[in-house]
C-alpha cells in the first residue's frame, strides 16, 4: 500500500500518515452496555438444600456481575458466588436453604463504565414437612410409570424425585 499526499504541507501530510498507520494497526474497541446472554430462572427449594442461580452477560468493558438480595449485596457463609473462568458472569449457589430466610428475590447486576443493567429471579424454600407426601410414595419402584402431566409439573416446579 502505498499512499502519498503530495499537495499537503509537510506538518500535515506527517499527521494524516500517523492516523493512517493509528487507524490499521490499534484495535477498534466500541463500548457498549452490558447484556444479558443468560439470566437466573425463578426457583423452587427444599428446606436444607441447594438453589443455584446463573447469570452472564456481554459488553465493552466486560461487565462485572454482582448479586443482591433485598437491595443489599449476598453475604454470609452459605452464599457462595462462583465466577466465571472468563469473567463474562458468575453462580450464586445458597446452601443450606432456610424458610423463611431465604424466600426472596434475587438481582443480578452487570455493570461496565457505559452503564448498568438489572434481571431478578426468585427463591421459593419449602418447609421439608410441608413436602407434598405423593413425592415419597412416587419411589416405592424403579418400573412404577408415571403420568407425564405430573414428571412435567415436578420438573417445572424444580423438584426431582431420585431413584
Amino acid at each position: 500500500m502505498d499512499l502519498r499526499f503530495r499537495r499537503l504541507l509537510p506538518l500535515t501530510r506527517a499527521a494524516l500518515q500517523l492516523l493512517l498507520l493509528a487507524a490499521l494497526v490499534l484495535p477498534s474497541h466500541t463500548e457498549s452496555i452490558p447484556s444479558f446472554i443468560k439470566s437466573p430462572d425463578d426457583q423452587t427449594g427444599i428446606s436444607g438444600g441447594v438453589a443455584s442461580f446463573v447469570c452472564q452477560a456481554v459488553g465493552e468493558p466486560k461487565p462485572r456481575i454482582t448479586w443482591m438480595k433485598k437491595g443489599k449485596k449476598v453475604s454470609s457463609q452459605r452464599f457462595e458466588v462462583i465466577e466465571f473462568d472468563d469473567g463474562s458472569g458468575s453462580v450464586l449457589r445458597i446452601q443450606p436453604l432456610r424458610t423463611h430466610r431465604d424466600e426472596a428475590i434475587y438481582e443480578c447486576t452487570a455493570t461496565n463504565s457505559v452503564g448498568e443493567i438489572n434481571t431478578s429471579a426468585k427463591l421459593t424454600v419449602l418447609e421439608g414437612k410441608t413436602f407434598p407426601h405423593m413425592l415419597c410414595s412416587l419411589a416405592v419402584s424403579p418400573t412404577h410409570a408415571f403420568p407425564q402431566a405430573l414428571l412435567t409439573s415436578l420438573t417445572t416446579e424444580g423438584l426431582f424425585v431420585l431413584m
